[in-house]
């Protein structure tokens, strides 16, 4: 019920003939392009993988999207995320969103695996290749308001995170290694949108000294990776980069090793940042694809499966003609997976809104404005389906 009822009527200023209108918050293109661009990367990282066994310069590429492409896909996903107690429809969404296509896709996993392999092990514990990332945007929304509680919680996460790595019992299983790991960055898109930042110091204002600076650092973070590769593959960087095993497991047996996540952490954290600063501003005729990242994310990999398998990127000479066409068909299967016919047919498994798992059918109605897990709005009457009759009672 709203305050304002209780209110006397003496207390209501003099008409003044102003209107108010709710204000929408205008779109800012901004934020759809980075997700496309992260969303690409993560395809992108998928593909070359296996050029990378071979090629010395497919293993420096390697490398820098690994440095950085999921901490800023996690500093995204905080942004747009509220550290406010949930109400009932923002609990539904980490169900329906999150927790049922994890379900879905790890037996459509389970399935496939048994086929082409003729095995498989369905185990929800221990998500199938990409899918570790629904499940720590699920942890990260369960935690947040949490966090937003506490002085300092950038401060904690990173303590969290370092500290998480020097238990051997913290590892894949639910992806609890790699949330905690990243739980600093999706902290920090948090903090980020809550204080205001970006629009406070402008940080989406361009000038020619932040490009300037942004190419530099990726350029010199490049060749970083390419020059001393053969360092970074004795030293197994990759699967530091992982965040997805304690660092005794990963050769991290000194007590220093948590220094060298911190490390990782400020590389990420600068490398995202130059990212962002390239990342263009305005409105082009891909932009409107960062708002389909979630499909992107979890069909692109039954595409690469087959790649993946057969091996035909293995021992797939010459690398200065397969790498470039690897880095074409990432961006060409991003492109074709947010396609609008890719959509219809794939949304009840990357969508479901299963009724029938509610009390309140309602919670799983497709509200007018669509938000994913990663915090990208939906234009209006996108995929909607509302309530026939609406429980007016209803705490949204």
């Amino acid at each position: 019920m709203s305050d304002s009822s209780a209110a006397p009527a003496t207390s209501s200023p003099p008409t003044t003939g102003r209107t108010d209108v709710p204000r929408t918050k205008r779109r800012v293109p901004f934020w759809d392009n980075a997700r496309f661009a992260c969303i690409v990367l993560v395809v992108l990282g998928h593909a070359v993988q296996r050029l990378t066994y071979d090629s010395d310069i497919a293993l420096g590429l390697y490398l820098l999207i690994y440095a950085f492409h999921m901490p800023a896909f996690a500093i995204i996903s905080g942004y747009f995320s509220k550290g406010d107690a949930p109400s009932r429809r923002q609990m539904a969404r980490v169900i329906t969103d999150i927790l049922v296509p994890y379900v879905i896709f790890e037996g459509i996993w389970t399935l496939t695996k048994w086929i082409v392999e003729g095995q498989a092990n369905p185990n929800l514990t221990e998500p199938s290749w990409t899918l570790w990332f629904l499940l720590a945007l699920g942890i990260f929304r369960l935690v947040l308001p949490y966090l937003a509680l506490l002085r300092w919680p950038l401060l904690w996460t990173v303590v969290i995170s370092i500290g998480a790595g020097y238990l051997p019992n913290i590892d894949s299983t639910l992806s609890l290694s790699r949330t905690l790991g990243l739980l600093p960055f999706f902290t920090l898109g948090w903090w980020l949108s809550r204080h205001d930042i970006v629009q406070r110091f402008q940080l989406l204002r361009r000038t020619w000294w932040t490009v300037a600076a942004a190419v530099a650092a990726l350029a010199v973070a490049g060749w970083a990776a390419w020059f001393f590769v053969d360092g970074w593959r004795d030293m197994n960087l990759r699967q530091w980069l992982f965040y997805d095993e304690n660092y005794s497991a990963i050769g991290g047996t000194e007590w220093w090793a948590g220094g060298v996540r911190l490390a990782l952490m400020a590389v990420a954290l600068v490398l995202s940042a130059a990212f962002f600063a390239l990342v263009p501003r305005g409105t082009h005729w891909w932009t409107h694809f960062g708002q389909y990242t979630m499909y992107i994310y979890l069909l692109h990999s039954f595409v690469l499966y087959p790649f993946r398998e057969t091996g035909i990127l293995r021992d797939a000479e010459p690398t200065w003609l397969w790498l470039p066409l690897v880095i074409v068909a990432s961006v060409l299967i991003a492109l074709g997976l947010g396609t609008k016919p890719v959509r219809r047919v794939f949304r009840p498994l990357v969508e479901p809104r299963p009724g029938w798992l509610f009390a309140d059918r309602t919670l799983a109605a497709r509200e007018g404005r669509r938000t994913d897990p990663t915090g990208s709005h939906r234009p209006k009457g996108e995929g909607q389906r509302m309530p026939r009759h609406p429980d007016p009672r209803q705490n949204t």
